[in-house]
């Protein structure tokens, strides 16, 4: 079975001439031009690891006869896996109609022609998503109207503890904007 994702990195290595690919053929899908860091994985499989045992505890319950119970637990189970699969999803996403930033409860779509600047910026940035702000690097995208929306920082789940990811990340995606938008 192909794993898409584990090729990410590779697939946007800079070219021999220093450009950076769009290695994909179909740029109408959307993609992450990133692999997801170890911190979102690792908290994803926590996540999954603690379904299982929800769903162990839910098939206990209801061979003990308890259905309501069980229906709770299944519940809940349920609700622990699909917030795991939404934690794996967020980030920033591209395609040839625009560039989406994923959050867990929402998400926002931004047309490259909408796009007026995207640019790596140093400013305080969260830390893991934390209330806590540190010093570090954002790629952040400005709209016609003026507002900035950071896409990407270097302390988040993603990118925390590699650099080097970060600026291949935010370059492949300055290279989607100079591709497809008016981004500078």
């Amino acid at each position: 079975m192909p794993l898409p994702f584990l090729t990410a990195d590779r697939a946007f290595d800079a070219t021999a001439d220093g450009d950076v690919a769009l290695p994909f053929d179909d740029h109408d899908q959307w993609r992450r031009p990133y692999r997801p860091g170890p911190w979102r994985v690792a908290a994803a499989a926590l996540a999954l690891l603690l379904a299982s045992f929800v769903l162990i505890a839910a098939v206990i319950i209801a061979f003990a006869g308890a259905l309501p119970g069980a229906g709770v637990c299944f519940g809940l189970a349920s609700l622990m896996i699909a917030s795991a699969l939404r934690l794996l999803r967020m980030g920033a996403w591209v395609s040839r109609h625009g560039l989406r930033r994923v959050g867990f409860f929402s998400t926002s779509t931004v047309a490259w022609g909408r796009v007026q600047a995207l640019r790596t910026v140093q400013q305080p940035v969260r830390w893991l998503g934390l209330p806590r702000t540190v010093q570090g690097q954002a790629l952040v995208l400005v709209r016609e109207a003026g507002e900035p929306l950071t896409l990407l920082t270097d302390h988040n789940a993603d990118f925390l503890a590699r650099i080097e990811a970060f600026d291949r990340a935010a370059d492949t995606v300055e290279a989607w904007g100079a591709e497809y938008g008016t981004a500078h």
